[in-house]
């Protein structure tokens, strides 16, 4: 099988089965539904196969229809949209069982010298290397977690704030949250690996923020969630298996639905990456007891298949 890491590059190797349509693969796992992550970063690989190497990925723009069904393969069927000077775009289809469960429009620009030049500054936060890994800081509270949990996570992340265990703790919590991560292992060097790497992280984490002020990150739960869409802009280049500072927080949550938004830098503070989603929070009939749930394991796909 391989290191998670491992997995996460076998996963996001899709098979081409024709000029334009590729499949890809949805692991057997225990999720209520596929993470949506993986068909994004499965999208953006499939769109990115059928464009020129100097044309690096600068956006997409993404839709979560419906649920998917973990162990099920995804066909990728990618529509060219447009060749031009400086841009290229395509428009992915994720269809699973004969439906189309995601929708992504990417947009390839060939770098360009000269323009404006500003970022916001990175946040004061604490080393990765001074905080505990997600699964340690975890295991130390809730005892040992599954074994599965940890083999498959490809990613090191790290809370650059305490986490919160009760609900008498939340009281002040803003709706902001952060992370260090990186993967567990070295990955190839091609540039298009790591922006996909990347996608698939960026999903883990993110609606955190919206639920940051109303209940601890980890045990029971009183939401259920899931992608509604999912927009990145990549504004530099950067390796997913370095230390990338993932800063988020949500301005409104409102009608059922959670926005999040998202800056990444790299070590040397650099923006590299904006990412911005909304979700749906949706209450349960009464409190999930979940003894942990899953660092990674992120939303499900696609609201409720109506």
């Amino acid at each position: 099988m391989g290191t998670p890491v491992d997995q996460l590059v076998d996963l996001l190797d899709l098979e081409r089965i024709e000029l334009n349509i590729f499949r890809g693969r949805s692991p057997e796992e225990s999720l209520q539904r596929t993470f949506g992550g993986q068909v994004a970063g499965q999208a953006l690989v499939a769109a990115g196969r059928t464009v020129d190497e100097d044309r690096p990925v600068h956006s997409l723009h993404s839709y979560f229809l419906r649920p998917g069904v973990p162990g099920v393969p995804i066909v990728y069927q990618v529509e060219r949209t447009r060749d031009g000077r400086s841009f290229t775009t395509r428009r992915v289809l994720a269809i699973q069982g004969g439906r189309t469960i995601f929708a992504l429009t990417a947009d390839f620009h060939r770098p360009e010298p000269g323009g404006i030049e500003h970022q916001f500054p990175m946040p004061d936060v604490p080393a990765p290397e001074s905080l505990p890994s997600a699964l340690d800081e975890v295991g130390a509270r809730l005892g040992e977690l599954p074994p599965f949990i940890s083999r498959r996570q490809p990613f090191d992340i790290r809370y650059v704030d305490r986490l919160k265990w009760t609900r008498e703790e939340l009281d002040g919590v803003e709706a902001r949250s952060g992370v260090w991560l990186r993967t567990n292992g070295a990955l190839p060097d091609d540039p298009l690996i790591h922006v996909c790497a990347l996608t698939y992280a960026s999903d883990m984490t993110l609606l955190d923020a919206v639920r940051a002020p109303v209940e601890p990150l980890w045990g029971e739960r009183n939401f259920d969630m899931a992608s509604l869409d999912h927009a990145m802009w990549f504004h530099r280049p950067f390796r997913a298996d370095d230390w990338l500072l993932y800063r988020q927080e949500s301005p409104i949550a409102h009608a059922a639905r959670g926005l999040a938004r998202g800056e990444i830098y790299d070590r040397e503070g650099r923006l590299v990456v904006s990412v911005m989603q909304e979700g749906l929070f949706r209450p349960l009939a009464r409190p999930a007891a979940e003894s942990a749930a899953e660092p990674g394991a992120g939303p499900g796909a696609g609201p409720d298949g109506g």
